[in-house]
């Protein structure tokens, strides 16, 4: 299995298990006057958008090189991590809002039993979380990873509304509003989660430099290879779930321009073959200063 099949298979996974607890959330926040539940259903259905962005991200990203992008489409996932990102602050402000408006507009409070539908979504929510973060590992996506965070932040915006449902239920109708505070708590660490992703997203679109261990790795394999004399510029660009490697390596000047040809091939060949995840290179040969 490719890792396009890998990568959309696991988020079909995620959007089916949040279109059951999405479901289930609303229709228990309503019946049960909670909500901080039904702000949690929402956020749940911005779940499910954000993961059939990650997906098609998926699919536009694993496309090969063309005559208009010639570097590929792995900029892809990037751009999906971006929409999941900002879907996450609009969520964020959305509830917020609608959290303060009940708070200074006081309702009855919830039903005793959204407090177990809400045991059983967390459980969910972590498991899936685990399940995405090891996902993203395996497939070393960004827009997975987002999307696993996204699912990690919905279980703490249910934890939340649990302890908001639990004080207003324990303490009777002077708490009525600790649900609707819950709430305004939970769209906090959403925006949170949403601004730090856009951080991530953002860096990889701008082409920030990556971990800082990668151009290190990047120098040490060119190093190697015969007839190198020195790296002098190495400049490395993130594309999905590679990278665009630029390379100036130094090479004995009284070479002939073929030897020197073919060096810079051996180059291109052994990052590439190096594990690191190059997609492709540009190397371009310099002669070293004479001793």
């Amino acid at each position: 299995m490719s890792r396009t099949e890998k990568g959309v298979k696991a988020t079909l996974i995620t959007i089916s298990v949040n279109i059951v607890l999405a479901c289930v959330k609303i229709f228990t926040g309503v019946l049960g006057n909670s909500y901080a539940l039904i702000a949690d259903g929402v956020e749940s259905i911005m779940d499910i958008f954000s993961s059939i962005i990650v997906m098609q991200g998926f699919r536009i990203g694993s496309k090969p090189p063309d005559d208009n992008h010639p570097w590929g489409h792995g900029k892809a996932e990037s751009l999906a991590a971006l929409f999941v990102a900002l879907l996450l602050c609009l969520v964020a402000m959305g509830i917020a809002a609608q959290s303060i408006h009940n708070i200074i507009v006081p309702d009855e409070g919830p039903a005793p039993y959204t407090l177990f539908v809400l045991v059983l979504v967390i459980f969910s929510k972590e498991i899936l979380f685990r399940f995405l973060m090891k996902k993203s590992a395996d497939l070393d996506s960004l827009a997975l990873r987002a999307d696993a965070w996204h699912s990690r932040f919905d279980a703490l915006t249910s934890l939340a509304a649990f302890i908001g449902i639990g004080i207003a239920l324990l303490g009777g109708k002077p708490y009525a509003s600790a649900d609707d505070w819950a709430a305004l708590f939970a769209s906090g660490i959403i925006l949170f989660n949403g601004a730090r992703i856009l951080r991530s997203a953002t860096d990889e679109l701008m082409d920030s430099i990556p971990q800082p261990n990668i151009e290190a790795r990047i120098r040490d394999v060119a190093k190697k290879v015969r007839g190198i004399n020195g790296v002098e510029k190495c400049r490395v660009r993130q594309s999905g779930s590679g990278f665009l490697v630029e390379l100036h390596i130094e090479v004995d000047g009284n070479i002939s321009v073929y030897e020197g040809h073919k060096t810079a091939h051996d180059v291109k060949d052994a990052l590439i073959g190096s594990g690191i995840g190059i997609i492709d290179a540009a190397i371009h040969v310099e002669p070293s200063e004479p001793n």
